[in-house]
């Protein structure tokens, strides 16, 4: 293995600990934002102004900056995939931390996870050599890349303008794929400036080109709008669940893209690409077995009791015997208590 992708492997490995523990941290901050505000599926902000959602985030920078200066020494086939760890550190955390059980074959669908992408990063192709900023803007404005981020972007408009306000809450494709599509568009962006910068320090400046910055401008974008729909997805599913299928998606997205952009697989022979595709669907299988085993959500106590009518009471009789009291009926024998549907709410 070359120093460069060496590096960038010991890279991608630290940013998947310190990411895989940010989703815990942070989940902790919407719980405690959440228990005295509106929650962020609902639309609310309120834990911007929690301590603990900040300290995930800057676990969750530092991360994605490990991430950032692995994809300037290693290509993204190699350093993507390993993101699977940070399912691995997510859903353990979870287990003791955010009473998310993890069961014996949620374990195997980590393991999958794992298996699957060790299999894609000894099967990926090499990373071609790039000299200049205009380079990757020739490769992006290419005709099938186009296609591609126009087409991402129908899916994203669709995503939030449709699907979000009617199916948001019940099925978590939808913020996932919001996440991960944009993800794929700022892997992209961010590999362009991470070449910029090292060619500058190289002595090759790429900071006057406004290349550079458009790429700059696409992947704050990108990055803003995951960040959202990311706290929507772990403030309303399961943190076990989420993280493994937003690995799964987000790292298959990222792969087309770049196999677009840059043509990763041009010149690979046949039983590398079928080696990959089977590590993706070794990846795929773990991610399945994973949201197999999901808990369902406990329902709140209001709701259990809502299905109460509001015209009747529950009288508990001195004897211990329970009956059901109407409002017009006047009878009314001797009680210990009268409960009724309000009194749970």
């Amino acid at each position: 293995m070359y120093t460069g992708n060496l590096l960038g492997f010991g890279l991608a490995v630290s940013s998947s600990a310190f990411i895989g523990s940010s989703f815990i941290i942070k989940k902790k901050g919407l719980q405690r934002a959440a228990a005295s505000g509106t929650r962020a599926r609902s639309g609310g902000y309120g834990y911007l102004l929690e301590p603990l959602w900040w300290i995930g985030m800057f676990t969750m920078v530092v991360g994605e900056f490990a991430n950032f200066i692995a994809y300037i020494y290693a290509p993204a086939v190699l350093v993507t995939p390993l993101g699977a760890l940070s399912i691995i550190v997510s859903a353990v955390l979870a287990h003791f931390l955010l009473n998310e059980k993890l069961r014996r074959m949620g374990v195997l669908g980590c393991v999958l996870c794992i298996v699957g992408s060790t299999v894609i990063v000894l099967h990926a192709p090499g990373e071609h050599s790039i000299s200049s900023v205009e380079e990757i803007w020739d490769l992006a404005t290419q005709p099938a890349f186009l296609l591609y981020t126009a087409s991402a972007i129908a899916v994203v408009l669709v995503l939030v303008l449709y699907c979000e306000p009617r199916y948001g809450q019940t099925n978590m494709m939808v913020y996932i794929g919001v996440c991960s599509i944009n993800g794929s568009l700022t892997v992209m962006s961010v590999k362009a400036i991470g070449i910029a910068i090292k060619l500058t320090l190289e002595g090759s400046s790429q900071v006057a080109r406004y290349q550079t910055w458009i790429f700059v401008m696409v992947a704050v974008t990108c990055i803003i709008t995951q960040l959202n729909y990311l706290n929507k997805a772990l403030d309303t599913f399961n943190t076990a669940v989420v993280s493994p299928i937003y690995y799964a998606m987000f790292t298959s997205f990222t792969i087309l893209a770049s196999a677009i952009m840059f043509k990763d697989w041009s010149g690979q022979s046949v039983s590398t690409i079928i080696s990959v595709l089977c590590g993706f669907m070794t990846v795929l299988s773990g991610t399945m077995i994973l949201h197999s085993t999901r808990e369902p959500d406990p329902q709140p106590v209001s709701d259990i009791y809502s299905s109460l009518s509001p015209q009747i009471s529950w009288i508990v009789h001195a004897n211990g015997e329970i009956w059901k009291h109407k409002d017009n009926d006047e009878s009314c024998p001797e009680v210990v208590a009268i409960i009724q549907p309000d009194h749970f709410k």
